[in-house]
């Protein structure tokens, strides 16, 4: 298909003004169905579904493996609709990009979310900023503040302007969030960031994840707990036994606008947390199966509990989690437990409390994320990469195996917890012309668990443990991790589809495709052994794409460094990027002369805008002064601590050592237009044809489905897909 060259920016009107868009017919081949509100319609017109991380190739091989089922959600949509085998997806291939990218038919270059971090470059040279919670469509730098004529927006801007109803479910950039730099609003949550129906994802809630480990003797008989758990209606065919001193205290906030914290002085609501044993099985053993969590200070309450409240946790060995929410904390928090190792008599006692999460309470937006606290349930503790890499605190002493349970258990719950919230959102607007729903599987899972090169270690504290050494009941491990993730997630989009129903147009998406890594690099050290005075720059890097900002006289805040100094500066940073190998040939074998950098780009010197703010087809506003990607096998994430050197290389020196053995496995952020970065896209229903797309790009979604919606884009990057449409 022919490819736009040029964007044209908004500049002689209004964003409302430019957004109001004609409408046209959305069937122009004679199709006279009614896509403008019929009334009688029940359900929504267009669904988008994003599965972050799904890979195209994956999904078929698991297809046709029978992994994945043939009357599923994936292979449904496969058999009936359009497949790209080939979606090429955003610049960097990163997560928060891609999905405003998604959004917006815009590149990164004019949507202005260069990464998920990166520096707002009229910011201190400290500060950072998240892709997630950045102003879409840039802003203006002098007077700090709103655009008034952005470059980009997302889809639902154009579509509320005709009077078409919108609802995102956890969606990146629907959020009902006042976006801020400097202390400045840049973007106001209406009308950009705000749908008919608005869920933002879920944040941290003060209380990393934990883990415990206890034995026989810290527990106690105690005849109270034994009365209150009989009134719930929980027996135990042992004795009940109950931790005689808490696990653990903390503290959470009764006001809405804090959360928790695990110092228990810190806030006004308080818990104390106890465990009681019980044994669930009538077989005339002592055989202690299932533990319970409690607050001492509120006891065994009977229920029934109403979401978000959930009284005790009650988890039974072998099985998932069990949610507890935080009573009585403002910003309707919880965490959840799960046992990974309890032994019948107690003599070997291990479980985890995920980390603390809570949807955050945006007052455009409230009703609805009361709406989900109220009728599925506070936000469950998704995958947490924490503790697999034993970052949080108590896992240390725990089996790899029960580790891994743990990332599978949540990856299930969290999962389920999503298609609950796709669902809830088709529910309440069945009427609504498009629904847009975000998974964030089977992304964390290839992220941990993407053992699929040679060259990985799997051990990542063992150099050696590399090719011919790898251990291969580690690697079959890891591999039935992924299937398990992409089956999560074709249970969700089943989910969803099944809600849906076969009036819809359900449109299957991912960000980005997936590549294994086996070295982790450090930015700041390359640039160090070029010589460069890193203290004078901001170096954000997300996976394996860097942003590395000079701090700029006049326009950073605070900025120290002089024009002259500037261009010599970013002279010096693009030679040391572009001239940076891997010198290892156990390494290198698929680099070009070992340089780990595909693509650099630079800032241009000369323009209109003055020093340090020009912008080109590839640099963007808040784009660094050199922008980089690395070659696939390559990630800045995931030097460990302390740092292992590669088989081959020199000892590690923190000061040094650039290249070292990562503690996990799957990167993405690579140049988009390699096919092991290609996304997702299957989309089935009325108004798509069954046929096979050889190449698209992610930029084609939005106009699309605006296409379909009887909605004239404008001010897009994309192209309608006419190809797939009826």
């Amino acid at each position: 298909m022919s490819r736009k060259t040029a964007f044209s920016v908004i500049s002689a009107m209004s964003l409302a003004t430019t957004l109001a868009a004609v409408a046209v017919p959305a069937h122009a081949d004679g199709d006279d169905r009614d896509h403008d509100g019929d009334h009688h319609r029940r359900k929504p017109q267009v669904v988008l579904i994003s599965l972050d991380g799904a890979k195209p190739n994956f999904i078929q091989q698991f297809i046709d493996e029978g992994v994945l089922p043939r009357d599923g959600g994936l292979a449904r949509l496969s058999r009936h609709g359009a497949v790209a085998l080939q979606n090429v997806t955003a610049s960097p291939s990163l997560t928060a990009v891609s999905h405003i990218e998604i959004a917006t038919g815009s590149t990164a270059v004019h949507n202005d979310i260069p990464s998920n971090t990166f520096e707002a470059i009229v910011g201190p040279i400290t500060s950072s900023l998240s892709g997630f919670a950045a102003p879409i469509g840039g802003y203006l730098e002098s007077p700090l503040g709103p655009s008034p004529h952005p470059t980009a927006a997302p889809l639902w801007v154009q579509l509320r302007q005709q009077g078409k109803k919108v609802a995102t479910a956890t969606w990146p950039g629907g959020d009902g969030a006042d976006i801020s730099i400097n202390g400045t609003v840049v973007q106001p949550a209406q009308p950009t960031r705000t749908v008919n129906y608005t869920v933002p994802f879920g944040a941290f809630g003060g209380l990393s994840a934990q883990g415990f480990t206890l034995s026989q003797s810290d527990f106690t008989p105690d005849p109270a707990i034994l009365t209150g758990l009989q009134a719930a209606g929980h027996f135990s065919y042992s004795p009940v036994l109950v931790t005689t001193n808490p696990i653990e205290t903390f503290s959470c906030a009764s006001a809405q606008t804090s959360t928790c914290s695990s110092n228990a002085a810190t806030f006004d609501v308080k818990f104390a947390i106890k465990v009681a044993a019980i044994d669930t099985t009538n077989d005339n053993k002592v055989n202690y199966d299932t533990l319970v969590f409690f607050d001492m200070t509120q006891g065994i309450k009977s229920g029934p509990f109403r979401a978000p409240s959930t009284g005790p946790a009650y988890v039974k060995f072998g099985g998932e989690n069990a949610p507890f929410f935080f009573e009585g904390s403002g910003a309707k928090v919880g965490a959840a437990y799960f046992v990974s190792q309890l032994a019948p008599d107690l003599s070997t006692v291990r479980f985890a409390r995920y980390s603390a999460n809570f949807i955050p309470r945006n007052t455009p937006v409230l009703a609805d994320v009361d709406d989900i606290n109220n009728n599925i349930g506070f936000w469950r503790p998704q995958g947490d990469f924490r503790i697999p890499e034993r970052l949080s605190p108590g896992f240390t002493s725990f089996p790899d195996v029960e580790i891994e349970a743990m990332y599978e258990d949540m990856v299930k719950t969290f999962v389920r917890y999503q298609a609950d919230i796709g669902e809830r959102a088709i529910q309440n607007h069945p009427d609504a012309d498009l629904v847009m729903v975000y998974i964030e599987e089977p992304d964390g899972s290839e992220h941990q668990f993407l053992l699929i090169d040679p060259r990985q270690g799997t051990n990542p504290a063992d150099p050696n443990s590399i090719g011919a050494n790898q251990d291969p009941a580690k690697v079959a491990r890891y591999a039935s991790y992924i299937r398990f993730a992409y089956q999560a997630a074709d249970k969700a989009v089943k989910q969803i589809l099944d809600a849906a129903g076969p009036d819809s147009d359900v449109i299957v998406v991912s960000d980005h495709g997936f590549a294994p890594f086996h070295t982790s690099v450090s930015m700041t050290n390359i640039l160090k052994n070029a010589g460069i005075d890193t203290t004078k720059l901001a170096i954000r890097t997300s996976g394996p794409a860097a942003n590395i900002y000079v701090n700029l006289q006049n326009r950073e805040s605070g900025g120290t460094i002089d024009p002259a100094t500037y261009k010599a500066l970013v002279a010096q940073i693009t030679d040391a990027v572009k001239n940076a190998v891997d010198p290892n040939p156990k390494f290198n074998g698929s680099l070009d002369g070992g340089r780990l950098f595909t693509v650099v780009e630079t800032r241009p010197v000369v323009c209109n805008a003055g020093t340090g703010q020009c912008t080109s087809k590839t640099i963007g506003q808040d784009f660094g002064d050199v922008f980089a990607l690395m070659a696939p096998g390559y990630n800045f994430d995931g030097v460990q601590n302390p740092g292992v050197a590669r088989l081959g290389d020199a000892p590690f020196n923190a000061a040094t050592t650039t290249l070292s053995m990562p503690n996990f496995y799957g990167a993405h952020g690579h140049d988009p237009e390699l096919p092991v970065m290609s996304a997702t896209f299957i989309a089935a229903g009325p108004d798509i044809q069954k046929t096979t797309i050889r190449r698209m790009h992610n930029l084609d979604v939005a106009p699309t489905i605006m296409r379909i919606l009887g909605v004239r884009p404008h001010d897009v990057d994309g192209e309608v897909l006419h190809e797939i449409l009826r």
